[in-house]
This record gives C-alpha cells, structure tokens and sequence, in this order.
C-alpha cells in the first residue's frame, strides 16, 4: 500500500492488474531509497552543526 498512500499509483490499478507485482516492488524500491537518502541527509545535517 505504501506507493498507494504516497501518491505514486492508484489503489484500481493494484485491483485491475494495470501494475505487475514488479511494478510495485520497484516502487517500494524507490520509496526505500528516499527514506534512506532523507535519514542520511538528516544525519550529514546534524553532524554539521556547530
């Protein structure tokens, strides 16, 4: 559900098979790699601080 809520696909195309099941994992693929690129970001950040 996670590319439904963050707005990358609509929940009629998981039910009406316009998306693979690959489709969707490089989706969450995506998501993964943002999640983890914000984290490091915020990290970089924190470390910089005086």
């Amino acid at each position: 559900m996670r590319p439904v809520l963050e707005g990358l696909c609509k929940y009629e195309s998981l039910l009406d098979d316009t998306l693979t099941l690959g489709d969707i994992a490089l989706m969450n693929d995506a998501l993964n790699v943002r999640a983890e690129n914000q984290i490091r970001i915020q990290e970089a950040a924190e470390r910089n601080r005086p």
